[in-house]
């Protein structure tokens, strides 16, 4: 990193012991673009050097200390200036003096909680970051690292089905059944949709999905809502008896893990949004939430025999929701 103005005398770089082994994963930046970064997982060692290189050999570099640190960031973009930090490790790296070669530094943040995963959103931003600085008088010097973190989490793939009715009296029931409540993100939403009493002429239905983000407190609350997908069900007019089978394949789609309350900043949902028109183009709608987590490798072999039996049939019966559980690989 270059560095403009007094004591323009060094450059930083941040290298992970790692780096030629470790996975990326693509996130979005805040201007949209998608950028790859190196993929951590909670729990996992950070380490690596920091090279100090003098841009003019020979030439003493003074200085009041070099640190790098590790930190976890939440940045609400309608508060900007004001971070919020839910990790922050320091490592001193050298102590006050002088450089008189350049030099690598080796660092070691051991076994880093990193509670929450990396999140780009309308209103808020939440990112892990190496930084390096070379403490000065006038103007320090410094470089950061940008990782990102998924979160993994293992379910029961049996989870209670999604029953629903649209109803209005005596013109129109419908009701529509989801296999189970609880997706992880390269699943598939399996359906069926049960016309049991048709007296308006609908003309179109669709199911879609809808993200919503909801960042701030009591009086400062934001909602954005975003259409991630839109599944067309039917073109015409159903009649009494009818079923339509979905499926819905969630791989296609960029969508993140459910979050709740992180930090007590942000939360993001996902809904299932079944949409009908009729001939007069007026609009029937019935919502449910759905949760979608970010599958591991790690899964009980026992549900192995019941997961296939449910991906088969609806399970009608409720089952009691099981609390995730961290795994460390996540399914490629």
């Amino acid at each position: 990193m270059s560095f403009f103005g007094f004591g323009q005398s060094a450059d930083i770089d941040i290298v992970l012991n790692d780096a030629e082994t470790r996975k990326k994963a693509e996130h979005k930046t805040e201007d949209g673009r998608k950028d790859k970064y190196f993929l951590f997982y909670d729990g996992e060692t950070v380490s690596g050097k920091v090279n100090v290189t003098l841009k003019y050999p020979g030439k003493r570099l003074e200085h009041n200390g070099i640190k790098i640190e590790f930190v976890g960031q939440i940045e609400l973009y309608y508060d900007r200036g004001n971070h919020h930090e839910f990790v922050s490790l320091v490592k001193d790296l050298a102590r006050p003096g002088e450089l008189t070669q350049s030099q690598a530094f080796d660092f070691e943040f051991t076994h880093v909680e990193k509670p929450y995963e990396s999140y780009t959103g309308q209103n808020v931003k939440l990112r892990y970051f190496l930084r390096a600085t070379v403490s000065r008088r006038l103007n320090d010097i410094s470089k950061e690292l940008d990782l990102v973190v998924h979160t993994l989490s293992s379910y029961p793939e049996l989870n209670s089905s999604i029953k629903m009715e649209v109803g209005i009296e005596d013109c129109l029931h419908i009701e529509f059944e989801y296999n189970k409540s609880k997706y992880h993100l390269k699943d598939v939403i399996v359906g069926k949709i049960y016309f049991l009493l048709v007296r308006i002429k609908i003309k179109h239905m669709e199911i879609d999905i809808i993200k919503r983000e909801t960042t701030g407190t009591g009086p400062n609350v934001y909602h954005e809502n975003d259409t991630i997908a839109k599944y067309e069900i039917m073109d015409g007019a159903p009649v009494r008896g009818e079923s339509i089978p979905i499926r819905l394949f969630l791989a296609g789609y960029e969508m993140t893990p459910s979050m709740r309350d992180i930090n007590k900043k942000y939360s993001v949902r996902y809904y299932l949004n079944l949409v009908l028109i009729d001939e007069e183009e007026r609009r029937y709608f019935k919502q449910q939430e759905i949760t979608l987590w970010r599958k591991g490798d790690i899964v009980r072999k026992s549900m192995s025999h019941q997961a296939i039996m449910a991906s088969q049939r609806f399970e009608s019966s409720s089952h009691p929701e099981t609390t995730p559980t961290q795994s460390q690989e996540e399914d490629s």
